[in-house]
């Protein structure tokens, strides 16, 4: 169900490939998970061009400091441009800004209509292209009836917990579930707004392209089918998806999304406009001829993949269940070397990774989402130096 605004341009076209291997697991690491397949970027993004310097096949992590602690069911984080990081809590449906420099974590407010159950709640959150004139932040949650796509006016001039404007519903009506409810928002280099969606563990939503559910969406700012998407009139960018909750762009503005498999593949996925990445039929590479294959993929033990992160030529994919930080280094959209892991069990479960500028990462722990083991400190954002 789309509530319709204006209209904004388009960008995207994209390519494909395979290969590389791995491991990952069911729902969000312990239960359930997504997987599937793709290549591709935004309508008129320019063509890969020969790479002159590929990333080196091995890299390395040093995790500089604990920004800030105490976070409870983190989600989605949100780099301000003046500085400072929004942070939004799962269950308590609230959003904070925390101060980078000092810790300090401050409320800005509650986002009202977040119904928390299961895998769902307040999800992800992103800036509008336009945060420095419109100051609007976007978040994706499960309501009472359905998953949807909200914005708020952000007014840090006001009192603490009260900087919030009341949510705007920009698009709604995605399926929701105790499970698999997707979750991950982004404005890509075309300035249209990308969320990516689960089918709420009913497999046929999948492959249903009427559905919402176990999707990449891609909309305009104010909710409209964005111009250029492969299916005219329909928000649905690519489908056959379990579950999305990563999504990323390169500097040659192709996508590329994380997904959870069931039982056996977790993916990750270079994602082509109108690409069919298989599931239910598919989990992992495939021989279907009809569906996009991942670029890597893990044993659902080891990843159950959601955030990932675009930094010099890797993608960077934080583990839930596997409780690690995954590198692949990429040679366009094929992965040039295996995938490399790193933090494995220090941090526990790994919800979102956010580049913090230069090679710097921001990553959010999970380890009070019900599936972890807390420990003193938790929840937690990290300040990780990556190569």
């Amino acid at each position: 169900m789309i509530v319709r605004r204006r209209a904004v341009p388009a960008v995207l076209a994209v390519t494909a490939l395979l290969l590389t291997a791995g491991c990952s697991s069911g729902g969000e690491g312990g239960t359930d998970g997504s997987g599937r397949t793709a290549t591709g970027g935004p309508p008129g993004a320019s063509a890969p061009r020969a790479t002159g310097s590929l990333p080196p096949a091995k890299g390395s992590v040093r995790v500089l400091r604990t920004v800030a602690e105490g976070l409870k069911t983190p989600w989605g984080l949100a780099p301000l441009p003046g500085g400072g990081l929004l942070v939004s809590s799962r269950d308590e449906g609230t959003i904070s800004r925390v101060d980078e420099k000092t810790g300090r974590t401050t409320e800005l407010g509650t986002v009202s209509g977040v119904s928390p159950a299961g895998e769902g709640g307040l999800l992800g959150i992103a800036l509008s292209p336009a945060f420095a004139s419109d100051h609007m932040v976007y978040a994706y949650f499960t309501s009472a009836s359905d998953n949807r796509i909200v914005r708020m006016l952000y007014d840090e001039k006001k009192p603490a917990g009260e900087q919030l404007g009341a949510p705007d519903t920009v698009f709604k009506g995605i399926p929701k579930g105790s499970i698999h409810n997707g979750g991950r928002i982004a404005f890509g280099p075309d300035g249209m707004l990308y969320a990516g969606t689960g089918e709420s563990g009913q497999k046929g939503l999948a492959q249903d392209r009427k559905s919402l559910g176990g999707k990449i969406l891609r909309l305009t700012p104010d909710g409209e089918p964005a111009p250029g998407n492969p299916f005219p009139g329909s928000p649905v960018y690519s489908y056959g998806h379990r579950n999305v909750q990563g999504l990323a762009w390169d500097d040659r503005q192709r996508l590329f999304a994380s997904e959870f498999g069931q039982d056996t593949w977790d993916e990750l996925n270079a994602i082509k406009p109108g690409g069919n990445y298989g599931w239910p039929e598919a989990e992992g590479r495939s021989s279907y001829a009809r569906f996009q294959n991942p670029l890597a993929q893990w044993h659902t033990d080891d990843a159950s993949p959601s955030g990932i992160a675009w930094v010099d030529g890797v993608i960077w994919t934080a583990g839930l269940k596997g409780e690690r930080l995954w590198r692949i280094p990429l040679n366009g959209t094929s992965a040039v070397a295996d995938a490399q892991s790193f933090l494995t069990g220090t941090y526990g479960r790994l919800r979102t990774v956010v580049p913090a500028g230069g090679d710097r990462l921001w990553l959010v722990t999970s380890n009070t989402d019900g599936r972890g083991s807390p420990k003193k400190g938790d929840d937690r954002v990290l300040e990780v130096r990556v190569r």
